[in-house]
Formats: C-alpha cells, sequence, structure tokens
C-alpha cells in the first residue's frame, strides 16, 4: 500500500517576481526544490507530496523578491 502524505503551503506574491520554495530537513540539507520560477501576482496553495521522504521535522522556505520566510513541516506516515 502506498500512503500519500502532502501538507498544503499557502502564500501571497504581490507582484510578478522569481520565487523559490525549498525544503530541507533538521540538519539543514536541502532535500527538495517545490519551486523555482517566474509567478504572477495571485493567492497560491501548492502541495509538499511528502511520500517520498522518511519520517521527520522539515522546514520549508519561500523565497521571493529579498523575502524570505520559513515554516516547520513534520511528516509522520
Amino acid at each position: 500500500m502506498i500512503q500519500v502524505i502532502m501538507a498544503k503551503i499557502k502564500f501571497n506574491i504581490p507582484q510578478a517576481i522569481k520565487t523559490k520554495v525549498l525544503v530541507y530537513d533538521i540538519l539543514g540539507k536541502e532535500v527538495a526544490t517545490v519551486i523555482n520560477d517566474m509567478l504572477k501576482p495571485g493567492d497560491y496553495e501548492i502541495d509538499l507530496e511528502a511520500n517520498r521522504l522518511p519520517d521527520g521535522t522539515y522546514f520549508y522556505k519561500l523565497v521571493a523578491n529579498g523575502f524570505t520566510e520559513t515554516k516547520q513541516v513534520v511528516i509522520k506516515k
């Protein structure tokens, strides 16, 4: 049986800018790039598919136009 674990990442982009959403493990190693693209203004909701990551604590970082926000997500299957 395959269990799909997803976390919703929601954010707003006020203007068209290059945006990255990166995922890091507890040791600070980058384990995934969710977005690395030019995004148009608007509200976004993306799914972080976590079924390929082991259980544990992760951090996702939103980087856009000098703005950085980091939040924690715990994956438990």
